[in-house]
């Protein structure tokens, strides 16, 4: 799984949600999840000084709080976000992504919407799984950092949201190369062809192309369709021609060849 740099994601929340507070914050019993009835400056505050110490899900909890007792009060949509943020430093990802499309859903145009979008990017983010398990959650995370930059594009977000789409979409290529791998070591070689062809048609600039047309070569020598092969094989010669992948697939264009 790929990680997030946390201290971006907290200099980030701080920006944003830093304020002074006039009250000073209560102590709370450990385990205290019963309603207590508190001002909202007061329960702000023991939220905030919570998050930190790092209790981060107690934090989150105590800000559900401010929103579920002061509704109406200018605390409650900074509460919302910094639920949000503390379920997501807490690693309880379901519960910030619930919080943030909360809170996109009643201030769809706020200044921290672009925010509330990444942290349901991130949240999806950072449960990507490896490629040998299923990758709902990989294209989730696609979709959410896709959404976040044509909504947003000139965010402080954006940037990094591309980043993330670039090593999304090198992870999604790789589960179709090992698919791909996996059918031709079972020589279902039309099979194989159409995942080895997805990654050059949909991922084509990450790191995997040139093991794709390589493989594209194989398969289709073997379907017995070898003017596709050589298609493929000056695909590759022509973009990568350094590499091991084209060694191979000139040696065994070469073999194929027909004879004089």
């Amino acid at each position: 799984m790929v990680k997030l740099n946390r201290s971006a994601l907290l200099i980030a929340a701080a920006a944003v949600f830093v304020v002074p507070l006039g009250a000073c914050a209560g102590k709370k019993a450990k385990g205290d999840t019963a309603y207590v009835a508190r001002d909202v400056n007061t329960l702000y505050s023991l939220a905030k000084k919570s998050a930190d110490q790092g209790n981060y899900a107690d934090a989150a909890k105590l800000f559900d709080e401010v929103e579920r007792q002061h509704p109406y009060s200018v605390w409650a949509r900074r509460a919302q976000m910094m639920s949000a943020f503390s379920y997501y430093m807490a690693q309880q990802y379901s519960d910030s992504i619930s919080s943030s499309q909360r809170f996109l859903t009643i201030h769809p145009g706020n200044s921290d919407a672009p925010y509330a979008n990444y942290l349901i990017a991130m949240s999806y983010y950072q449960q990507i799984a490896d490629v040998t398990r299923d990758q709902k959650i990989t294209q989730q995370a696609s979709d959410a950092f896709g959404e976040l930059i044509r909504r947003y594009p000139a965010s402080r977000y954006a940037t990094d949201a591309r980043l993330k789409l670039d090593l999304i979409n090198d992870h999604l290529a790789g589960k179709e190369m090992e698919v791909g791998r996996y059918y031709e070591r079972s020589s279902n070689w039309l099979a194989a062809s159409l995942r080895f062809r997805t990654v050059i048609d949909k991922y084509q600039t990450t790191s995997h192309t040139p093991e794709a047309l390589e493989r594209l070569v194989e398969c289709y020598l073997a379907l017995g369709v070898p003017e596709e092969a050589r298609k493929a094989g000056a695909v590759l010669g022509r973009n990568y021609p350094g590499t091991i992948w084209y060694k191979r697939s000139y040696e065994m264009l070469r073999r194929h060849q027909p004879k004089a």
